[in-house]
């Protein structure tokens, strides 16, 4: 062998052992990394079954039943109302059609109708999200929200029972009682109107913003001593005064009908105003009122002040509407319509007028009921 051909052999050995080599490294590294993507699917599926498994137990849901077997003070405490007037509320969801459908639109069986309204009371108490709600009852958002939404629009439907303006016999009543309250003759009611917060809408937001600051909308009440609402007008923007919110009632347009020239309400000095002849309002204090003047604004107050009354114990069973998070208005709307047909419901079955968290009476200094 001359040197020529050893020169090739040797070249030959060399280049097939580099590339002996390379191929090894390449293969190892390969190697590597599919052993490591192996390695890293086995700690994920670790992670998410440690973390389903904790999320399960922190799930209370698995045993919300057992709101239903709790006594009626703590079950009252945590929904509002006791155990006689929930089976109520539970026969009327039934008569509405609200517990009828066997399946849902995933053929999953539906969550039971005790438990929807308990999910929909807790909704009103408290001010948890849909994501909170979810846990809480073990149920998905998505059912939260359809649960939440359909009990809604049934009790808004509810709503014309339970409010309603008082037929002849009950304006007797009614007048009897603010006579012997404040001593003023043919009173059946107070009116007032009031904030409620709620996020800036999309659309015409600057029309909400109110005189304190804050984006809200109205809602008018019209109550009788016991606190219990006759007539709401529920909607028009915060920047809206009193009175031109009165103008734009059903209230107003009928008043000839509802009043009968006779009967008239107790407002604030809002209602000051020969457009509103059925209001009995104190005259304003110009620093020369005449102790007559004094005593009819005193008496004048201590019966209008049952509808502050009753707008700080409706804020304050339904805390759900003292900040509305939701820039949807017509959801917004049937929120307070629903939280004031409950409230009626629940003064007209005589409970306990004051709340549990705050024995002594409503409203609270920032309940912004004015």
């Amino acid at each position: 062998m001359n040197l020529w051909q050893y020169g090739t052999v040797l070249f030959a050995v060399l280049a097939l052992s580099i590339f002996l080599i390379y191929n090894n490294l390449v293969y190892g590294h390969l190697l590597k990394q599919a052993i490591d993507h192996q390695r890293r699917k086995r700690r994920l599926a670790a992670a998410y079954d440690v973390a389903y498994k904790r999320r399960r137990v922190i799930k209370s849901g698995i045993s919300s039943h057992l709101l239903l077997e709790m006594d009626d003070f703590t079950f009252k405490r945590h929904l509002r109302m006791d155990c006689d007037q929930f089976d109520s509320f539970v026969q009327f969801l039934q008569e509405s059609g609200v517990g009828c459908r066997p399946t849902d639109e995933g053929g999953k069986p539906l969550v039971p109708l005790k438990i929807r309204a308990i999910i929909f009371l807790w909704y009103m108490a408290n001010n948890n999200s849909y994501r909170e709600i979810s846990d809480k009852f073990n149920v998905t958002q998505s059912s939260a929200y359809r649960i939440i939404n359909e009990i809604l629009n049934s009790v808004v439907q509810l709503s014309s029972q339970y409010i309603q303006w008082p037929s002849h016999h009950q304006k007797l009543q009614y007048a009897n009682s603010f006579k012997q309250v404040c001593g003023i003759d043919n009173v059946i009611g107070a009116i007032d109107g009031c904030h409620i917060r709620i996020n800036r809408p999309v659309r015409h937001g600057d029309n909400y913003l109110n005189r304190k600051g804050y984006y809200s909308i109205l809602l008018q009440g019209v109550c009788n001593m016991q606190g219990k609402f006759t007539d709401i007008f529920v909607g028009p923007p915060g920047r809206v005064h009193d009175a031109r919110l009165l103008k734009h009632s059903y209230l107003f347009s009928k008043q000839e009908e509802m009043f009968e020239g006779r009967w008239k309400l107790l407002g604030d000095s809002a209602y000051i105003s020969k457009e509103f002849p059925f209001i009995v309002t104190p005259k304003r204090d110009n620093g020369m009122l005449s102790a007559g003047d004094v005593h009819d604004n005193a008496c004048i107050s201590r019966g209008r002040v049952i509808i502050e009354n009753a707008f700080g114990r409706l804020k304050c069973r339904f805390r759900r509407i003292r900040d509305i998070q939701n820039t949807n208005l017509s959801i917004a709307v049937k929120l307070i319509i629903a939280a004031c047909t409950l409230h009626n419901i629940l003064t007209e079955e005589n409970t306990q007028p004051s709340c549990f968290e705050h024995p002594y009476g409503c409203p609270r200094s920032n309940d912004h009921n004015e």
